[in-house]
């Protein structure tokens, strides 16, 4: 995903002692009473947060991501909630319930993003249990229906040796002794390159955190963008053969390595320029790759990066050829 505003990092280092410290947060009664979540089947149409929007704090009105089903607040990060996660804090609880309780009468899932662009957690040397323990703690404090992990320490998973695979397998087998399985979301949203069979990932990347933890991981919200300028940009390269620098990282190329193809959500830009660097498709054109990757038995999703860029009439488009709205 894109950084995060500053100014929200900025205000962040105030209330924290440290970016290497993991935030403490205040329980209460209300967080330990946790309510059973359904976690939506497949397929999941995915939708982020992380722009500041005049008159918007937090979710926007439900009916502006009509036709999506998951709802992404970005970001929670180590030093703590940011931008769309820190506005959640700010709203009252009663204003939480309200905009909860009409997210789920309509069927949309309110999730938080953890790390994100900006967040390094393994390079920074926080610790996996206690930072899971932490957000954990807080998704049930905020009454949100579960994590999704947006892990981008690139530094640590280009050593190729192990540490990057080995936090993330501890992060979550401890997130899911918080969070337990089906009754809260846990998704994870890697880039695509992650996938790939390249001697780069010489520990194995998101193959191995996969083949480690990944029946405890609802979902992947895959990003298939910002990985060069004519990478996964058309059905082909995206579906079947993604060639270019990334090998074998083609969502049906993934699923021959042994993840479960139902659970490769396909994440996409909702812009050509703003949303990503890169790896942007017209709606219409993804709206084609979709039915496509329908007519071979996929039946993961779709995720964008972000709101507002994208909201009701973009996911109309992408679903209109296989999943209509």
């Amino acid at each position: 995903m894109l950084a995060l505003s500053w100014f929200y990092v900025l205000s962040s280092m105030l209330l924290f002692r440290s970016v290497l410290s993991v935030p403490t947060v205040d329980l209460g009664l209300n967080a330990r009473t946790v309510e059973k979540r359904a976690v939506p089947s497949a397929p999941r149409f995915v939708i982020y947060s992380d722009k500041w929007v005049q008159g918007v704090t937090g979710a926007p009105p439900v009916a502006d991501v009509q036709g999506y089903n998951v709802f992404v607040l970005s970001f929670l990060m180590v030093i703590g909630p940011q931008d769309k996660a820190l506005e959640w804090t700010q709203l009252t609880d009663a204003d939480r319930a309200s905009i909860k309780s009409q997210y789920n009468d309509a069927g949309v899932s309110l999730m938080v993003s953890a790390f994100g662009a900006n967040d390094q957690p393994t390079t920074a040397g926080a610790d996996p249990t206690q930072t899971a323990n932490t957000m954990a703690a807080w998704v049930k404090q905020f009454k949100l229906d579960g994590l999704d992990v947006d892990y981008e320490d690139f530094t640590a998973m280009d050593k190729g040796d192990g540490s990057a695979e080995a936090w993330l397998a501890t992060f979550t087998k401890q997130i899911r002794t918080q969070l337990p399985q089906g009754q809260f979301i846990l998704s994870h949203a890697p880039v695509a390159p992650w996938f790939s069979i390249n001697q780069k990932f010489a520990a194995g990347a998101y193959l191995k955190v996969d083949k480690t933890v990944g029946d405890l991981i609802d979902w992947y919200n895959v990003q298939f963008y910002n990985q060069g300028i004519t990478e996964y940009t058309t059905c082909d390269t995206l579906l079947n053969t993604s060639g270019g620098d990334w090998p074998n990282s083609a969502v049906f190329e993934i699923g021959a390595s042994g993840v479960d193809v139902n659970k490769l959500v396909i994440g996409k830009p909702a812009q050509a320029a703003g949303d990503a660097n890169n790896g942007y498709v017209a709606p219409e054109t993804l709206a084609t790759c979709v039915s496509e990757a329908k007519a071979k038995g996929w039946n993961a999703g779709v995720m964008v990066w972000e709101y507002p860029d994208a909201a009701a009439s973009w996911i109309a488009a992408v679903r209109a050829q296989a999943f209509p709205v």
